[in-house]
């Protein structure tokens, strides 16, 4: 007696069809589970076992044989609970359906309750993307599949009502899309709370309409986080594939709550300094979504810069630059996406007063040369803007002074993305920080002014080839913010003002 279902796995960020075969024969009575399961899996012959019986069904007698193709490929985690009970009722003919058209996931308490899944989103694409047109999938997280188009959902809460369902006795109800709205403004604090720092403000109204990643340097009080909290106020809203890419991260890690169907804002993590690499980048013995990825399409906010691992910032580098995090363990390697606004934050000394214009830093300048350090270099050539957040003074505190709300920045930063989603409409890049070497020089040429001024600042400053692609992507946003069609030699100049601090605190 043989049945076959369909199922879904994950690896990395993509899902693929796992075919759940199950045969049983004439023999001694057996469980086996086979096709390179993991630990969760081989487990799960003890839930199907109680589940079926405190459901009311009969546990079949005999040689049970239960195949997850393809073979070659590692299974993890309690997904196969449900296709696995449902093939062994179909191979012992207590249940009678045709499971072509359908994908089954879920796990099994111990009563016959279906338990929620990681990485539901990615398996309802994939299983999209297969053929497949109907799912039956934990009740709890139904409305994350819902989101796919083309794709009926039924939302099962425990094994009896999926069999009432699948014998015609009592239907269920399919699960409808749910409503969302992408439009996220009102989420974020506003930038209209923040007293002065009127040059941060603009610095970030850049990286924001570029996508550019920014260092804040200033003393403690002086509002750096604060600023940093508030960037996600201006940015534009999320596209649906992007929130999807994003709603599937946080279904991997397991972090997407089980109300919220399809994440609409975009995504601000800001870790502790505490944090390991593995943590920040991905990985476990199954690599897993980290904190780069789940900012992916958002920012990555890291305060006191200096006090994190020296691993765990060194591990940025190539992630910052290429918008992908690579993952290698021994059961495999992976890369998850993380296409960000990378923001750090950090005080010019331990005590954090060196440089300020009224307090007295008490650090002697062996310990703040050690202190900055702890930054290298190549980790500051890949941030786009560096700027100095100065101590708010009493006048600002108590002025009258009108604030420019969220609202009125995002509206020039929705202008200045919209001309790059138009400029880059057939490159497959959302913004000007996504730009290569490349297209750089195809988008971004100088006025004959802009080149001269540009030519004598890498001279002077000792730019790296780096350093100069990131100054004609910053000129790019300014002067997209400006409308301009020509990048002009103050766009050019101003983009080099944002860039150039590090000499100020890292000189050569």
């Amino acid at each position: 007696m043989f049945a076959q279902l369909s199922s879904m796995g994950v690896w990395g960020v993509d899902a693929y069809e796992v075919r759940v075969e199950t045969s049983i024969s004439a023999g001694l009575p057996g469980f086996d589970v086979v096709g390179l399961p993991g630990a969760a899996v081989k487990e799960s012959r003890d839930r199907v076992r109680a589940a079926c019986r405190n459901s009311g069904l009969q546990f079949p007698k005999g040689r049970i044989t239960v195949n997850l193709a393809p073979a070659s490929v590692k299974k993890e985690g309690s997904v196969y609970d449900l296709p696995i009970l449902l093939g062994l009722l179909l191979a012992s003919g207590q249940l009678q359906f045709d499971p072509s058209d359908c994908f089954f996931a879920g796990e099994l308490s111990l009563n016959g309750a279906v338990r929620p899944v990681k990485g539901l989103l990615a398996m309802a694409a994939a299983a999209q993307t297969a053929g497949l047109h109907t799912a039956f999938v934990p009740a709890a997280i139904a409305a994350q599949a819902a989101v796919i188009d083309g794709l009926q959902v039924f939302p099962v809460e425990t094994v009896p009502a999926l069999l009432a369902h699948l014998t015609g006795k009592q239907p269920i109800q399919p699960m409808a899309p749910p409503a969302y709205s992408l439009h996220s403004a009102g989420r974020f604090p506003d930038f209209a709370d923040v007293v002065g720092q009127q040059k941060a403000k603009q610095a970030l109204e850049v990286a924001a309409a570029g996508g550019h990643h920014t260092l804040l340097i200033g003393p403690p009080g002086s509002g750096k986080s604060m600023l940093a909290a508030r960037l996600p106020s201006i940015l534009p809203d999320m596209t649906l594939p992007e929130a999807i890419q994003t709603t599937t991260l946080y279904s991997l890690a397991g972090q997407l709550p089980a109300d919220t169907p399809i994440l609409t804002t975009r995504p601000f993590r800001a870790p502790h300094h505490t944090i390991s690499a593995p943590a920040l980048t991905g990985g476990g013995k199954t690599p897993t979504p980290g904190e780069l990825s789940l900012a992916h399409n958002g920012v990555l906010f890291l305060d006191e810069l200096p006090e994190f691992p020296k691993n765990a910032l060194e591990a940025l580098r190539q992630p910052l630059e290429n918008g992908v995090v690579h993952v290698s363990r021994v059961a495999g390697a992976q890369s998850f996406p993380c296409n960000i606004i990378f923001i750090a934050a950090m005080n010019p000394c331990p005590c954090g007063y060196f440089g300020h214009p009224d307090q007295t830093c008490v650090c002697d300048a062996k310990t703040v040369r050690r202190y900055l350090n702890r930054i290298s270099g190549p980790m500051l050539d890949r941030i786009d803007l560096h700027v100095e957040v100065a101590p708010v003074q009493f006048h600002e505190l108590h002025g009258a002074v009108k604030r420019e709300s969220s609202a009125q920045i995002r509206q020039r930063v929705n202008a200045a993305r919209k001309i790059q989603q138009q400029r880059y409409r057939n490159i497959g890049i959302s913004c000007n920080a996504r730009l290569t070497p490349a297209l750089v020089r195809r988008f971004c040429e100088l006025e004959p002014a802009a080149r001269s001024f540009l030519q004598e600042a890498f001279d002077r400053l000792g730019l790296s080839a780096r350093g100069h692609d990131r100054i004609l992507k910053v000129a790019r946003t300014l002067a997209d913010l400006q409308g301009a069609q020509n990048i002009g030699r103050v766009h050019v100049a101003q983009a080099v003002q944002l860039r150039s601090l590090d000499r100020k605190y890292w000189p050569s």
